[in-house]
């Protein structure tokens, strides 16, 4: 299956609230199937947390956002690890955040932004690319991120949440 390109464009201020809205399909489509481990049941929209969470990843200069058919249809923070995984012993670059908008699903989206963070790490010289998930319920984002050349690393906790670090060599 062919899907129409897919732009990579660096975020702005006025991307927060698009951002949102992606993670609000997202918390939404995931509720109506009865998996709320993951983001919970509120969406992001309107939740000040939610709204510093992403302006810090604008602000970090690491967000992109996806375009397919001309729509912002997902987004990426790449940066320095989360404070609750294991520090890399090597340099690497690390995916702090990745959403598609449910609308925009099946496009491949999410691996196109993928693809732009691992050539970023390789044009800063970094040979790893990490990310985290969630791991609970029945492990098919750890999957995904299976089928997108990651290999896990360590499950970890925060909280109660169970997640899975993984990485892919460049």
């Amino acid at each position: 299956m062919t899907h129409p390109p897919t732009e990579i464009r660096t975020a702005t201020a006025a991307d927060v609230p698009v951002v949102l809205s992606m993670f609000d399909s997202a918390v939404a489509w995931l509720t109506a199937q009865g998996r709320t481990g993951q983001w919970g049941t509120r969406p992001f929209t309107g939740d000040a947390k939610r709204t510093r969470q992403v302006t810090s990843w604008l602000d970090g200069g690491g967000m992109r956002i996806a375009e397919h058919d001309g729509r912002p249809a997902g987004c990426i923070s790449v940066g320095p690890a989360h404070d609750y995984v294991t520090p890399a012993t090597e340099p690497e670059l690390y995916v702090q955040a990745l959403v598609i908008d449910r609308r925009h699903a099946g496009h491949g989206v999410g691996r196109t932004l993928l693809g732009w963070a691992a050539a970023e790490a390789r044009e800063r010289g970094a040979g790893l690319l990490r990310v985290d998930c969630y791991a609970g319920h029945d492990g098919r984002l750890v999957g995904y991120y299976e089928s997108c050349g990651f290999t896990r690393v360590a499950p970890f906790t925060v909280g109660e949440w169970p997640g899975m670090l993984l990485q892919r060599r460049l």
